[in-house]
């Protein structure tokens, strides 16, 4: 099939690369030239691991295109609207703009019978207003399909999804023929693009267009919820003398619960979640769904609180204030394998302990050349050796392998303080504290210093 991408930014970028991986001619659209040429060469604009070889295949069979004119979008038999939604700035809302524009710029250049498909994190109700701007184009169908990628593994999760959900007008019972059984417009559209995942065994669900809107925002919700909740746990067996790390894992073998996103840290960030559940609390808000909404605002806070209780700890580390002190942040990503920065919880703690008076170095494998320029009270360093030395306390924020796998023994010859607050909580404390490391983590009794020693 041919089929154009509206928005190459990350969910566009990585669903136009594996589409053309999977045999069908792509032009990707997006309205930033650099972007656009970037891509073209073979080179995604960000960190993802995969991603440059995919791009670099489509451009070398030919089957992969980029460009910043919408007329190149012509003659494709489906079109995805990729474009971002992200916060509005003077609201929890999600900011509808440019997926607005994608779609008035793409109208003109629609064949007849072609099929446009969502693929953003929208609020219910986006269709509706998507079906006014299309009016004037009765020969044009209109579907959602939902995307649900990880960021650090967006390829694999487009190339061996756990589910493809679409959303078609009237829901399930419209998506097929009655006689026969055989899927029908937007539905039989999306299973030819999708052919050889759905060969492969990957689970679809038809829905209507307000269960399709609603998925990707609920899945975010819950995930955050299991982090808030071990989060907030954490601070009870803090309080009580217990073990985080423990508690979860005994938790986790519960196969009514299981083991991911209960892991008790710092927190989540990034482009996606934080918004995501503030855009479900407003939709909870407008629909008169007062316990989503009081419930989306509890894990905001619950998930916010996490970065002043990691600040307030490192000051207590250092005698019961930062001021003056030097300290290494391990981290600036907002999880590891990425270079995102957006909401990042590593540099908002990193930029809190600047604020209250500390010398910060942050460190990142990926993200020091995207940090620097927003964050100006802090100093970067991409060697993670250079960053360590003469710290008087070391933050592990992001917890990249090559900070779960750091030698304490040599990273000991570095620092002027061997004390660690490990706010993601996947050191081995037993190792670091054989080589004289304080060790402390959120969640865990280990770690206390006396006053003396953290004084010093």
């Amino acid at each position: 099939m041919k089929i154009s991408v509206i928005g190459c930014g990350y969910l566009g970028a990585v669903h136009a690369a594996t589409l053309a991986s999977m045999g069908h001619t792509v032009v990707g659209i997006d309205v930033d030239p650099a972007k656009v040429q970037q891509l073209a060469q073979g080179v995604a604009p960000f960190h993802e691991p995969g991603l440059d070889e995919l791009l670099r295949d489509g451009r070398d069979t030919g089957r992969l295109l980029f460009s910043t004119d919408p007329a190149d979008a012509r003659g494709a038999n489906v079109h995805f609207l990729c474009v971002g939604t992200p916060q509005d700035k003077t609201s929890d809302a999600a900011d509808l703009t440019f997926l607005v524009s994608a779609t008035v710029a793409l109208l003109p250049h629609l064949a007849a019978g072609a099929v446009v498909v969502g693929k953003s994190t929208v609020p219910v109700g986006t269709v509706d207003m998507l079906r006014g701007l299309l009016e004037a184009r009765p020969d044009v169908l209109l579907g959602w399909n939902p995307e649900f990628l990880r960021q650090g593994t967006a390829v694999k999760d487009s190339l061996v999804p756990d589910r493809l959900v679409y959303g078609v007008d009237g829901g399930r019972p419209a998506a097929f023929n009655p006689a026969s059984g055989a899927p029908l417009g937007v539905t039989a559209a999306l299973d030819a693009v999708y052919e050889p995942l759905l060969s492969a065994g990957i689970p679809r669900l038809v829905c209507n267009f307000a269960t399709a809107e609603l998925i990707k925002s609920a899945a975010n919700a819950y995930l955050a919820t299991k982090v808030s909740f071990i989060n907030a746990v954490a601070e009870l067996c803090d309080a009580a003398g217990a073990d985080v790390s423990e508690l979860s894992e005994a938790m986790g073998l519960d196969p009514r619960i299981g083991s991911r996103y209960l892991h008790a840290g710092l927190g989540f960030g990034g482009g996606c979640l934080p918004k995501d559940i503030r855009s479900f609390r407003t939709q909870a808000a407008a629909l008169g769904v007062p316990a989503v909404e009081d419930w989306m605002r509890l894990v905001d806070s619950v998930n916010l609180g996490q970065r002043e209780r990691t600040a307030a700890l490192a000051a207590e580390l250092c005698g019961g204030t930062v001021a003056g002190r030097s300290i290494t942040v391990l981290g600036a990503s907002f999880k590891p394998d990425t270079d995102d920065i957006r909401d990042s919880p590593a540099l908002d703690v990193a930029d809190r302990l600047a604020a209250a008076g500390a010398h910060v170095t942050v460190t990142d494998p990926k993200a020091v050349n995207l940090a620097w320029r927003r964050y100006p009270r802090l100093r970067f360093e991409a060697s993670m050796g250079r960053a360590l030395q003469d710290a008087e306390l070391v933050l592990l924020l992001t917890e990249w392998d090559e900070y779960r796998r750091l030698c304490p023994a040599a990273a000991g010859q570095q620092v002027r303080r061997r004390v660690v607050l490990d706010a993601r909580n996947v050191l081995d404390a037993a190792a670091w504290q054989e080589q004289g490391w304080v060790v402390r983590g959120l969640g865990t009794s280990a770690g206390a210093l006396t006053a003396a020693a953290a004084a010093r």
